[in-house]
C-alpha cells in the first residue's frame, strides 16, 4: 500500500458552512487559488444545488484551478448530481461526491427510509455518477454511529457500482482514535471489493479528536483525509490540515506517510482565511496560532537561546512563519531579558543589568505586553519606570443614530485635572479628539484598534488594544472595562503615558 495520502481540502464547502464563515466568490477564487499552489489533492468547492451562488463557485473555480481535482458535493439525488456535473465541467480534473446516511438515527428519523431501500438509492445514485465522471466518492453519512454488517454492505454497493473512493464520515465528532481506527480496519478485512477504492476520513472536532482520529484512520489504512484550513466547519470544526501535515513530517519515524503539501504555505494560508473571514484563530491554536512558536517563560526562554530544539518540535520556517518569538513578560528571566536589550543595542552588566531587570519585572506586573519600545523605556529610565502623566477621571457620551456623537472627558494631566468636550463619527472618535484637545500629539497616528469580550453576554467587560505611532515608534496601550467606550479611553491613555514617555528617549528635532 502506498505511504502517500491525498489530502481533501473542504474549506470552500464545509468550511465555508461554520456561522460567519460565508464566503463570497472573489474570496473563494482566492482561496482556491492558495489550495491549488500549496499542493492540495482535492478542493471541495462547494454544493452546487444548494444556491445558485454555490453554484457559481463551483463553475469558477473549477475553471482557475490547475492542478487539483475539484469536487462537487450533491445528495444521492438525480437532480443534485446533475448540478455537480454542470458545475464542475471546466475542471481539467474533476469529482463527483455523493452522501447518504447510514446510521440507523439517520436513517429513521432524518431520511424515514428502510435500510433496503437506502442500498438501492446508493447503487443507483453512484451508477448515474459514474456515468458522467470517471472520479467518483460516496460518503456514508453518521459512519461511526452505523451497524457494522449495514456499513459493509454499503461501502461494499458503493464500489460495487464504480465509487473509486469511500469515505467514512464521523459526522458528529462521536467516535474516538482507537474505535475509528478499528473500524477501518474492521472494513478492510470485510468489504469483499474494498482493494479497488481508496478509504477517506471525514472526521468533525466535538470532542476535540479530529485530528487524532483522521491519523488512526490513516494507521489503520485510510488514504485520503478530509479536512480544513485552520480547522474551521461545522459546530467545533474538521480536523485541521495544518495539524494533520505537520504531524506527519514531525513524527516520519512512527508515521511515515507523505501529503505533498508545501508546508511553507501553510501560514499564509492560514492568515489568508482569517483576512477573508474576518476570525482570527485562538493564540493557543497549533501550527498557526500566534503562540505556537511563542515563549515567555524564563526556563523555556534560556533553553532556545541555548538550542531551538530544546523546545521546539518543529522550525517556524518549516510551516511559513518567519521566526520564533521570545516574548517578554512576567515569566521571562535574565538571560532572555540581557539578550532581547542586547538586540536593542543595549549591553548592560551586573548591577546595571540587575537594576534594569527590576524594572522590567515591575512593568511586566502591571502589563500584558511589553512591546520593543516600552523595553527601550524600561533600559533609559535610570531613576525607575516612566510615570503616568495621564489619567482617567469620568467620561459621558452621547451617542445613538442621531448624531453628532459627543464626549465630555475628564483627565488629570500632570496632577492637574482638566476636561474637553468633542464630536466626533461615533463616541470614540468623539473621545479621542477630546483627548488629543487636551494632550498635544499631532503627529501621533491611532494605527490600530481592536475589541474584543472577554466574557459572554450583554453585560461582558471589553478589552480593547490600541496602538499609536510617532516618527517611526509605536506604543500599544490595553484598556478593559465592562463600557466598551471607557475601555478605549482607557487603552487609549495607556498607549499616550508610553508615548509621551518615549519623547524622552526619541526627542523629535524642529525644523529650523
Amino acid at each position: 500500500m502506498s505511504n502517500h495520502v491525498f489530502i481533501f481540502d473542504t474549506t470552500l464547502r464545509d468550511g465555508e458552512q461554520s456561522p460567519g464563515y460565508s464566503m463570497d466568490l472573489n474570496e473563494k477564487l482566492q482561496m482556491a487559488e492558495m489550495l491549488d499552489g500549496m499542493g492540495v489533492d482535492i478542493i471541495e468547492a462547494g454544493f452546487p444545488a444548494a444556491s445558485k451562488g454555490d453554484y457559481e463557485a463551483v463553475y469558477k473555480v473549477s475553471q482557475q484551478v490547475k492542478s487539483a481535482t475539484v469536487a462537487g458535493l450533491c445528495r444521492a439525488l438525480h437532480k443534485d448530481i446533475d448540478a455537480v456535473i454542470n458545475a464542475i465541467r471546466p475542471a481539467q480534473r474533476k469529482r463527483i461526491h455523493t452522501f447518504l446516511s447510514t446510521s440507523p438515527l439517520h436513517m429513521k428519523h432524518k431520511l424515514q427510509l428502510e435500510p433496503e431501500r437506502v442500498l438501492e438509492m446508493i447503487k443507483e445514485a453512484v451508477t448515474y455518477a459514474r456515468q458522467h465522471c470517471d472520479e467518483v466518492e460516496f460518503s456514508a453519512e453518521d459512519a461511526t454511529r452505523t451497524e457494522h454488517d449495514f456499513l459493509c454492505r454499503a461501502i461494499e454497493t458503493a464500489i460495487s457500482a464504480g465509487a473509486l473512493v469511500v469515505n467514512i464520515p464521523d459526522t458528529v465528532g462521536y467516535t474516538v482514535p482507537e474505535e475509528y481506527g478499528a473500524l477501518i480496519k474492521m472494513l478492510r478485512n470485510r468489504v469483499p471489493n474494498i482493494d479497488k477504492a481508496i478509504i477517506s476520513t471525514h472526521c468533525h472536532n466535538d470532542l476535540g479528536l479530529a485530528v487524532a482520529n483522521s491519523i488512526a484512520g490513516v494507521a489503520a489504512g485510510a488514504r485520503q483525509i478530509e479536512c480544513t484550513i485552520n480547522g474551521i466547519g461545522e459546530r467545533a470544526g474538521n480536523a485541521s490540515m495544518e495539524e494533520i501535515v505537520m504531524t506527519f513530517r514531525t513524527r516520519s519515524d512512527i508515521l511515515p506517510f507523505d501529503t505533498g503539501i508545501l508546508a511553507e504555505k501553510i501560514m499564509p494560508a492560514s492568515k489568508l482565511l482569517s483576512q477573508i473571514t474576518g476570525f482570527s484563530v485562538q493564540p493557543n491554536k497549533a501550527i498557526v496560532g500566534a503562540n505556537a512558536f511563542a515563549h515567555e517563560s524564563g526556563i523555556h526562554q534560556d533553553g532556545m537561546l541555548k538550542n531551538a530544539s530544546t523546545y521546539e518540535i518543529m522550525t517556524p520556517e518549516s510551516v511559513g512563519r518567519d521566526k520564533s518569538d521570545l516574548v517578554l513578560g512576567k515569566h521571562s528571566g535574565r538571560n532572555a531579558f540581557r539578550t532581547k536589550l542586547a538586540v536593542l543595542g543595549f549591553n548592560f552588566v551586573d548591577d546595571e543589568l540587575n537594576a534594569a531587570f527590576e524594572r522590567f519585572k515591575d512593568f511586566a506586573d502591571r502589563k500584558k505586553k511589553v512591546s520593543d519600545d516600552d523595553l527601550i523605556l524600561i533600559a533609559t529610565s535610570k531613576d525607575g519606570l516612566p510615570k503616568e502623566r495621564i489619567r482617567f477621571i469620568s467620561l459621558g457620551v452621547k451617542s445613538g443614530s442621531y448624531g453628532p456623537q459627543e464626549a465630555e472627558l475628564e483627565l488629570e494631566i500632570d496632577g492637574v485635572k482638566q476636561k474637553a468636550k468633542a464630536n466626533g463619527k461615533g463616541p470614540v472618535d468623539a473621545c479621542f479628539k477630546a483627548m488629543r484637545a487636551m494632550v498635544r500629539h499631532d503627529d501621533a497616528i491611532l494605527s490600530n484598534y481592536e475589541l474584543k469580550a472577554l466574557t459572554s453576554g450583554s453585560d461582558a467587560k471589553g478589552e480593547v488594544n490600541v496602538k499609536l505611532s510617532e516618527h517611526g515608534h509605536s506604543y500599544s496601550g490595553i484598556g478593559v472595562d465592562g463600557d466598551v467606550i471607557v475601555a478605549s479611553v482607557r487603552a487609549y491613555i495607556d498607549a499616550l503615558n508610553r508615548l509621551l514617555a518615549g519623547r524622552n528617549v526619541y526627542p523629535v528635532k524642529k525644523a529650523n
